[in-house]
């Protein structure tokens, strides 16, 4: 085993291999004739999502015709983009948002062209029975650049065989998701929820009589999320609620009202960021779902007496759990040594994998396998709790000269109300395989973990996500296993925020961050940011304007006095939920505090990185400039181009 310093080890997963071939599985569906269709987000094609479509006999076909993108824009986070009835593929074309139906290589759209450009949207939708119509989730825009405060989110029903008016079913909300029929499209079930909640928080059920337009509210209300409503064959109602504390299973039937199948201390649901989750299916007269407990996520099965059993299939990362005959479902899954896959599931845990994850070719040694961590940390309050993360330790391909102990690199999810996934994934073992080690840290009001430890951040963000990472990386330290001396930190969008919110300290033990698109003024966001999250932050911050005098206090741009630590900055110029000038202000304070910075603006990227060129440079500029701060050599074999720093 070869010695070198840690940082500086070569390694296989190198930018080049990490956007190979790469690809995000979207969501899988089957056909209903033995396939299934899934989406692929392909780095090497500007990241646009192409449809493929794996018949019974195994052969895999891609669907969208060149140039197509199967992806919407609602609530600018998009979700359920396309849908199946019978052979046709219902889908949103990125470029200009209209709905779009394919048949046999032909196309025909469906909504008409908006007054403003891509001034309509549509996602989330269902097929009547009979294919002659369809309702979808509709967010209008009534003028390019319009204001949160003028979008409208309705349910609409249009016509599934040619173009058409859409006619509005629900309005009045301001959001709505899942629309679903009911097997003989007489009902209509739907998710709302109004300003300032987000779906985590209160979200309403709704079943209405398409005949007579009487609405029953079904579950939800204050202090209830409730997601994810499935029709069954029988016309009752399976949805997900956090009623208990955690996301669980329920029924609702006409005559019997809301009765619980699984109730669990798990969450089989996650925050809809995204329209469409689907985290359980109803297989014969079993329900299989997935299932996250201390960071990993399980398949189970619920049988019909109420029993319920985990399936032993390897999986830790689990999502698009649907229906796939009587006795298996498919999903998107995969595990800490494989990538995400597209799977088929038998009821007795057989799996059969039908979109196998990239052939990576690597040595187990390679791979770094994460470690559940939990570790005392503060409210905001500064009372005692416990806090959440997982640790990845070095690779295990080189040893370190004696007595050097790993940089550390501490992860900050987005959101913040998401989860660290223990997935295998290159842009993680990118660094692990270089010697450092990487801390995923699942802080207060991350999910996963329960309502309870999900509204730790209500009223405290910027106060307790930062005292988790700086409690999780000491740590770390005083166990010996990183150098405390060199512990860097790194975070997108509201991780960007936290990474930001930690280097703003004077007692910061940080001495490098990267900001992936972060946040360096909250009240620069509350203006500017699109409706989905423009009241966000009244449960995370305070009311705005009431509380303007918190979100002042807590914008890492108002304590640029304190910054002293090396920053990166990279951001998309296309960015509409964390503009631009978020970045440029953060990089301007640093310039006049002549504290070094590099900043990576990228021409045609919006909320997160897609095309393969831009993802290699962001990942190297970002291995580059640690190098250059931690004082450790790159491999020379790599040609990694150096970051332009300005040191004032």
């Amino acid at each position: 085993m070869t010695t070198l310093p840690h940082g500086s080890w070569p390694t296989p997963i190198t930018s080049e291999r990490l956007v190979a071939a790469a690809v995000r599985l979207d969501d899988v569906r089957p056909d209903g004739r033995g396939g299934v269709v899934w989406g692929e987000g392909r780095a090497a094609e500007g990241g646009r999502i192409q449809l493929v479509r794996r018949d019974a006999a195994g052969t895999v076909t891609d669907l969208l015709p060149d140039g197509a993108n199967a992806r919407t824009a609602v609530h600018e986070y998009g979700g359920g983009a396309w849908w199946l009835h019978g052979d046709a593929v219902f889908f949103v074309d990125w470029a200009d948002q209209r709905l779009r139906r394919l048949d046999d290589g032909v196309v025909t759209t469906l909504t008409p062209e908006p007054a403003t450009p891509r001034g309509d949207r549509y996602a989330d939708g269902d097929v009547a029975p009979d294919g002659s119509w369809l309702v979808c989730v509709r967010e209008h825009h009534p003028r390019e650049g319009a204001p949160a405060t003028e979008v409208v989110n309705e349910i609409v029903r249009l016509d599934a065989r040619a173009a058409g008016e859409p006619q509005v079913l629900v309005s009045g909300p301001d959001f709505v998701a899942a629309p679903r029929l009911s097997p003989d499209a007489a009902r209509l079930a739907w998710i709302s929820w109004d300003h300032p909640s987000m779906p985590w928080d209160d979200t309403v059920l709704t079943v209405r009589d398409l005949a007579t337009g009487a609405d029953t509210v079904v579950a939800g209300g204050p202090g209830e999320s409730v997601v994810e409503p499935v029709w069954q064959a029988d016309s009752s109602l399976h949805f997900l609620s956090d009623r208990t504390g955690w996301w669980n299973l329920y029924r609702w039937s006409a005559d019997a009202g809301v009765t619980p199948l699984v109730v669990i201390d798990a969450e089989i649901g996650l925050p809809a960021w995204q329209l469409a989750g689907a985290r359980h299916a109803s297989v014969g007269d079993r329900v299989v779902f997935a299932r996250s407990s201390q960071g990993f996520d399980a398949l189970c099965v619920r049988a019909p007496e109420g029993t319920v059993t985990e399936l032993d299939t390897g999986f830790t990362a689990i999502r698009s759990v649907r229906a796939d005959g009587p006795d298996a479902v498919v999903c998107v899954a995969g595990s800490p040594t494989a990538e995400a896959g597209v799977h088929r599931v038998s009821v007795d845990g057989t799996v059969t994998t039908l979109r196998a994850p990239r052939d990576l070719g690597l040595d187990p040694a390679t791979i770094s396998v994460p470690e559940p961590m939990t570790f005392a940390s503060v409210d905001g309050a500064g009372r005692p709790r416990d806090a959440h993360a997982l640790y990845y330790p070095p690779a295990r391909t080189h040893s370190a000269p004696a007595g050097e102990l790993p940089p550390l690199l501490v992860v900050i999810h987005g959101g913040p109300t998401g989860q660290a996934s223990p997935v295998l994934a290159l842009g993680l073992q990118y660094w692990t395989s270089r010697g450092f080690g990487v801390v995923d840290v699942d802080y207060g009001g991350s999910t996963g973990y329960g309502r309870a430890y999900r509204e730790q951040l209500q009223g405290a963000w910027g106060i307790v996500d930062v005292a988790d990472c700086l409690a999780a990386a000491r740590a770390l330290a005083d166990a010996g296993r990183v150098d405390p001396h060199r512990l860097a930190i790194r975070g997108g969008s509201a991780g960007g925020f936290t990474t930001l919110a930690a280097l703003a300290r004077d007692d910061t033990p940080f001495s490098a961050g990267a900001d992936h698109f972060g946040v360096a003024d909250l009240e620069a966001l509350a203006h500017d940011t699109h409706k989905f999250e423009s009241r966000y932050l009244d449960g995370l911050v305070g009311p705005y304007p009431a509380a303007r005098e918190v979100y002042v206090e807590r914008s890492p741009i108002t304590h640029v006095e304190r910054f002293a630590t090396p920053l990166i900055v990279l951001q998309g110029d296309e960015d509409a939920i964390v503009p631009p000038n978020q970045s440029e202000m953060i990089v301007e304070a640093l310039r006049r505090r002549r504290v070094p910075v590099a900043y990576l603006l990228f021409p045609g990227e919006q909320h997160g990185f897609r095309k393969a060129e831009n993802i290699r440079r962001a990942l190297d500029a970002e291995l580059a400039f640690f190098a250059e701060m931690f004082g450790f050599a790159l491999p020379a074999e790599e040609g990694i181009e150096p970051v332009p720093i300005e040191r004032g």
